[in-house]
């Protein structure tokens, strides 16, 4: 029901953003060959300041905040950060490499009221690309099914140096078997030059969008035509409808287009929200950042854009994640 409000609240009302992506930490446990997103000497951002940046998102109207990182269970202080976020209205979610969790976690994680949660595994088991593997984390995905009060997604991942596309076959039925919803992502290179899946990838790929479970982060048409090498006719609402918090503190159109707009949260406005809704960034054509695609398309209906922004884009790999 509360997932339904959101929808209705967006459809109705275009001022306040729908969903929020925070960093509390950017330091990771974790090295996957793929990720540019953590380093390895980062501090975790003091819980006072998460508080102020999550008190300003519900400033603006947030629906959705979702935790991201590095790697956000080695924040010492996550769940008071998550009950922050319920206090504000909005459903709270986390993506998570799933390392840390074990029982007593998840429980203060119920406790905390946490909606949803998302894990992210590339392969059955660890290689020099990822050791986000079915084999290491099986047992927490047990853990989970039997402790977890809140709705879990799997995503799977294709292309990007992942060397076993059936491998996202294997992860999405077992996370059916467990009760989770599965959802699966494409990884391309950040310098906008999209490429088609190969064909076992591509097989691998549309096996999986078939058998998935429904959930809120429904909205990935978009996907197919990157995964044949296409690029997306679309109005991005990023700095609007979605937004990037970095540990800094700063907004960004998303993880990979970082300073652009670059403001403060503390000093984002709705005039803010507003201005972005209706400018065009250059990058959308093959932009693959799925959260973002998302939101946007609640929206896709209305409000030509009427002024456009050419972001800086990286060279690095970046991967489509549902659901953050």
């Amino acid at each position: 029901m509360r997932e339904i409000a959101i929808v209705g609240r967006a459809l109705a009302s275009t001022s306040h953003p729908v969903m929020a992506q925070i960093i509390p930490m950017r330091y990771c446990n974790l090295s996957c060959a793929y990720c540019n997103e953590y380093d390895k000497v980062s501090e975790p951002v003091p819980l006072e300041e998460m508080v102020r940046r999550i008190d300003h998102l519900g400033r603006l109207g947030t629906s959705i905040i979702t935790i991201s990182g590095g790697e956000p269970l080695t924040h010492p202080q996550l769940d008071d950060v998550i009950r922050r976020m319920r206090k504000t209205g909005a459903l709270a979610g986390i993506i998570t490499n799933g390392y840390l969790l074990n029982q007593e976690r998840i429980e203060r994680l119920n406790r905390a009221g946490l909606d949803h949660m998302q894990i992210s595994i590339d392969n059955v088991d660890p290689d020099d690309v990822s050791k986000k593997s079915l084999k290491v984390l099986d047992k927490k995905l047990q853990m989970l099914a039997q402790f977890a009060e809140f709705h879990v997604n799997i995503n799977s991942v294709v292309g990007g140096g992942i060397r076993n596309p059936n491998d996202a076959l294997v992860i999405g039925r077992r996370a059916l078997e467990l009760g989770f919803t599965s959802t699966i992502g494409i990884i391309h290179d950040g310098d906008g030059q999209l490429k088609p899946l190969k064909p076992d990838e591509a097989r691998v790929y549309f096996e999986m969008r078939r058998m998935r479970k429904r959930n809120y982060s429904r909205f990935n048409q978009f996907q197919e035509a990157i995964a044949q090498g296409r690029p997306n006719d679309w109005r991005c609402r990023a700095g609007s409808r979605y937004l990037y918090i970095c540990e800094d503190g700063l907004v960004h159109y998303c993880s990979q287009q970082r300073g652009s707009p670059g403001i403060p949260i503390a000093d984002y406005t709705r005039e803010h929200v507003k201005r972005e809704f209706l400018t065009a960034k250059s990058c959308a054509p093959n932009c693959t950042i799925s959260c973002v695609h998302q939101v946007s398309h609640i929206d896709h209906w209305r409000a030509p854009q009427t002024s456009t922004v050419s972001p800086g884009s990286g060279g690095e790999l970046v991967q489509i994640q549902s659901g953050g």
